[in-house]
């Protein structure tokens, strides 16, 4: 695996480009003298974690045959105040699931991914404690950013 990184301004905004060849983008906060031009390195390390997860638990609700309908995440996490460097000290997944989906399936997707498959839970467990929490509606879409 490679990536990539190449500067874009004279500051802290780089853009970055893996073997998928999808472009993203990096930078500082405003506070250091970034532009707000990406996210931050350590925002894509919890992005990272919320899309590995994501797919673990799709491909395993879809070998048990579950139909997901929508699928949100939202990942937070603090960081360890006044250290250099300013680990993640607690992080929780949350999940939020929806259609006509058995709440034990998806509740044991979650606990795989999370415990056994997301190679980047296992390296954030390294250094902080990582919990997960999950809701399942009924919810379907309709037009899209609309649910019916």
């Amino acid at each position: 695996m490679e990536v990539n990184l190449t500067r874009v301004d004279q500051d802290f905004h780089f853009a970055a480009k893996g073997s998928s060849g999808v472009e993203l983008h990096m930078d500082g906060s405003p506070e250091i003298g970034g532009h707000n031009a990406g996210a931050r390195p350590m925002e894509m390390l919890l992005m990272g974690l919320g899309g590995c997860s994501a797919i673990d638990v799709i491909q395993i609700l879809k070998k048990q045959r579950q139909q997901i309908d929508t699928f949100d995440i939202k990942v937070t996490a603090e960081r360890t105040p006044g250290e250099v460097p300013s680990l993640f000290k607690h992080i929780n997944v949350h999940f939020m699931l929806g259609g006509p989906l058995d709440e034990e399936k998806v509740q044991k997707a979650i606990n795989l991914s999370m415990d056994k498959y997301c190679s980047v839970a296992a390296i954030l467990y390294k250094t902080a404690t990582i919990s997960h929490t999950f809701e399942v509606t009924a919810g379907k879409l309709g037009m899209p950013g609309e649910l019916v």
